[in-house]
């Protein structure tokens, strides 16, 4: 696949990150002792993925087990592992590939809990490669030789849907993949920059409402059951503040079932944290949230990164899950 861009922001935001000190400050404490409630800082998105740590937050699920949770918002998934491994932040959000590209460039990260998960339906997921109406791509294989934009080059999206292009016989090198934030998406397909997109909501639903039509779900398909999305921290912390990451990662178990259980609820509370208009909330596509991570998806997200050079080759799991992680 063809590149568009010298650099990603994944990449520089690694870079960044492998610069800092990894060091966390452990200080022993018990959450909750003595009647005292641990500060914890999270890293967050203003996206609909990131639902469960709000409604978590709005329920009293932290304060439950000890924490003083504190959500700082970023713009995009890069700024929260540089954040999360220099100690800015305790825990962050970030897709599953942006981690094994870290574990592959030495950040110690370990996931926690789940954080967002495909709907499994490829034709009704938070995430779709979208086209304009009169474009000439009917299915997976027209996509050969296309233009698409993706939010972040060799990552998630780009490596998925070369996978599903090559499983459906077309020749995924001849892609062309363009990074372009998500909210420029919209315009990009309208004017003609790009043949297609890959979007995740609320994008979706505003590019459809545009009269775009969607191929597939690159989430839903050629993974089964993906795990987008986790929950994280760096190893430092979580070996120095084993009490309190059981506490954060048994809290965003909690949230996330609550989520998944309550998809009002996920919709009421979306504008408290985001800008969405009330029809587009009513619209959009709420992605799963899951308790636990879904580790047969990641050993396939594992092994796609390394065949399309996101990664040098696969990455030690291992490495990755901890005493604390929730897994099925």
């Amino acid at each position: 696949m063809r590149h568009t861009s010298a650099h990603t922001r994944t990449g520089l935001a690694l870079a960044a990150a492998a610069g800092l000190s990894l060091t966390a400050c452990g200080n022993g404490e018990t959450p909750g002792e003595d009647g005292e409630l641990t500060e914890i800082t999270v890293g967050a998105l203003p996206i609909v993925d990131n639902a469960a740590i709000y409604l978590g937050d709005q329920e009293g699920f932290f304060e439950d087990a000890g924490l003083d949770l504190t959500i700082e918002q970023a713009q995009g998934g890069a700024a929260l592992l540089p954040a999360v491994m220099s100690d800015e932040m305790d825990f962050g959000f970030s897709n599953v590939t942006s981690l094994l590209i870290a574990e592959s460039q030495g950040l110690d990260v370990e996931i926690l809990a789940g954080g967002s998960a495909t709907t499994g339906d490829p034709d009704e997921d938070f995430a779709a490669v979208v086209v304009p109406e009169e474009s000439e791509i009917e299915e997976i294989e027209d996509l050969e030789g296309a233009e698409i934009a993706v939010n972040t080059l060799s990552n998630i999206s780009d490596s998925t849907i070369s996978a599903a292009v090559e499983e459906a016989g077309g020749d995924p090198s001849t892609i062309d993949y363009v990074e372009m934030p998500f909210p420029d998406m919209p315009a990009a397909l309208e004017n003609g920059t790009v043949d297609a997109a890959a979007a995740v909501e609320p994008y979706q639903t505003i590019i459809l409402n545009d009269g775009a039509r969607d191929i597939f779900s690159n989430y839903a398909y050629p993974v089964e059951d993906l795990t987008v999305a986790v929950w994280f921290s760096a190893s430092d912390y979580v070996e120095q503040n084993p009490e309190i990451v059981e506490a954060f990662t048994e809290a965003m178990a909690e949230s996330q079932n609550y989520a998944a259980e309550n998809p009002d609820a996920v919709r009421e509370i979306l504008p408290t944290y985001t800008d969405l208009e009330d029809e587009v909330i009513e619209q959009l596509t709420l992605s799963d949230y899951p308790e636990a991570v879904n580790l047969d998806s990641l050993e396939q997200i594992n092994q796609i990164s390394a065949e399309s050079g996101v990664i040098s080759e696969e990455v030690d799991l291992d490495l990755l899950f901890g005493d604390h992680t929730i897994s099925d």
